[in-house]
């Protein structure tokens, strides 16, 4: 495989332009980085949103009913996991919430039981 070329500082080829009468049109802070092929980068993209693959989030959100009953659910949504392990749940009414902070640990049994949601350690449960 044959070598990248070095490449030389904004100094010098401001300098070697200078010296071959060729102007010099790039910003002086504009910071250069090598082509990447777009297939690796898309793939990255694609695991780091998890596009097109099933996540945690949306496994909870499916079993949302079955975990909490109906009449909670309804008053209740979970938004997101954050540090891999705290789940979010936006609340709508306050007696809805300390109904799930008093079952918190049940909860979060039956979250640790779905596949792919086992590293879920804590329910935030918040006023929304």
């Amino acid at each position: 495989m044959p070598e990248e070329p070095r490449r030389f500082s904004k100094a010098a080829e401001e300098l070697i332009g200078d010296f071959r009468g060729i102007p010099f049109t790039e910003p002086r802070k504009m910071w250069r980085r090598p082509t990447k092929p777009m297939a690796p980068l898309i793939e990255e993209l694609l695991v780091k949103y998890q596009i097109g693959r099933h996540s945690c989030e949306q496994t909870i959100r499916d079993h949302w009913p079955e975990m909490v009953g109906e009449a909670n659910a309804s008053y209740s949504h979970p938004v997101r996991i954050d540090r891999g392990k705290s789940l979010f749940v936006l609340v709508s009414h306050a007696i809805v919430r300390n109904e799930l902070f008093m079952h918190r640990e049940v909860i979060l049994e039956k979250i640790q039981k779905l596949p792919g949601c086992d590293h879920v350690r804590e329910l935030n449960l918040r006023a929304g």
